[in-house]
């Protein structure tokens, strides 16, 4: 499988690190639209969509970052939510994919998007049967189609920046890591985590347990209790949805008590917004970012100008600015931030291999 890899600016990076049909699938939209004015009319206009993992397209992580890079996508060409322009569905259970995948290529969407590992499978089924259709799947491989472009991203890179953020931040010793769904995905996550917070202070106790799920917020909110409760005083997830509930638990925390020593270090987009208790206080130390948004839409660009990059593998790290660490807007210390420079700096050389895998 042919690799490529793609650079690009992000102003909300830090210097530091600076994503109906029948049958039982949720259609958001779907009507065939025509803008006017200056725009592009939809039905002639290259058109983008994507399906949705069961998290949903508000999931406040993987889902939204991938939707919000096709409206951005459709403002930048001029094209309106639906038929022509860019749409999503959004599965209700692992049962919807393929149905989802054959909706949208049918409604003639020049490039679908399959967000999440978990459409593997339906991938391949599709794309060997509408052998004309372009499909981009993100964060799983799919060799040796030409149809389907697999997007990566390095997260294990960008999570051992925050393990660092966290082992130097922490005033308990320890800190803890909720996991979605068991995998090499997650695992990533995890295993970048677990060696920056050792990296940076070996002394520091990582917590670590999976939900099982991504979109089970009750489940994210008790296990965020009990590491808390056990004593860790930054938690951060890498669970989709499982997250909202951790933020609420960390949230309700700091409204009871206002010296309550809780953080949650977000995933996948800048989740400062989540964590906003009050007007003066927020428990979002940073985000791990994984620019999906940014990723989708370079992607549509390359299809839209006749150069889909189907077969390869495009890989985006910390060397091109593709993971990172969200602005902390003073959360972290100027002393934890020259650290995390420098570990940076470490693993853009090569000097510093992060691993991708949980011991």
């Amino acid at each position: 499988m042919k690799k490529r890899k793609f650079g690009f600016a992000m102003a909300s990076l830090l210097a530091v690190g600076t994503l109906l049909g029948a049958c039982g699938a949720k259609e958001e939209g779907g009507e065939s639209t025509t803008t006017t004015g200056d725009t592009t009319s939809n039905e002639s206009a290259f058109s983008v969509a994507m399906v949705t993992d069961v998290g949903g397209v508000d999931d406040r992580s993987f889902n939204q970052s991938t939707w919000e890079g096709l409206e951005q996508f459709g403002k930048d060409n001029g094209l309106s939510k639906g038929n022509g322009g860019y749409d999503y569905l959004q599965s209700e259970s692992e049962a919807d994919y393929v149905q989802n995948l054959n909706n949208l290529i049918q409604r003639d969407f020049d490039l679908v998007f399959a967000v999440g590992y978990k459409l593997h499978d339906a991938v391949v089924e599709v794309a060997e049967q509408r052998e004309d259709a372009q499909i981009a799947i993100i964060d799983e491989v799919v060799p040796d189609l030409p149809n389907v472009a697999s997007i990566m991203f390095k997260a294990n890179e960008a999570s051992f920046l925050a393990g660092v953020a966290a082992a130097l931040e922490t005033e308990t010793g320890k800190v803890g890591f909720i996991g979605g769904m068991e995998g090499a995905i997650i695992g990533g996550f995890q295993a970048g985590f677990e060696a920056g917070v050792k990296a940076a202070n070996p002394d520091v106790e990582v917590l670590v347990q999976y939900a099982d799920s991504f979109d089970d917020a009750e489940k994210g909110r008790s296990i965020a209790a009990l590491m808390y409760d056990q004593g860790a005083d930054i938690i951060f997830h890498a669970a989709g949805g499982v997250g909202n509930g951790l933020f609420t638990e960390a949230k309700e925390r700091k409204q009871k008590d206002a010296d309550a020593n809780v953080w949650v270090i977000g995933v996948d987009r800048d989740q400062y917004d989540e964590g906003q208790v009050n007007a003066d206080t927020n428990v979002t130390l940073t985000s791990v970012l994984k620019r999906v948004d940014v990723a989708a839409q370079e992607v549509s660009k390359l299809a839209q100008e006749g150069n889909f990059p189907g077969g390869e593998l495009i890989t985006y790290g910390l060397a091109d600015n593709g993971v990172g660490l969200a602005d902390d807007r003073g959360a972290i210390s100027e002393e934890t931030k020259a650290a995390i420079e420098d570990f940076k700096n470490q693993i853009i050389d090569g000097s510093l291999v992060v691993p991708n895998e949980p011991k």
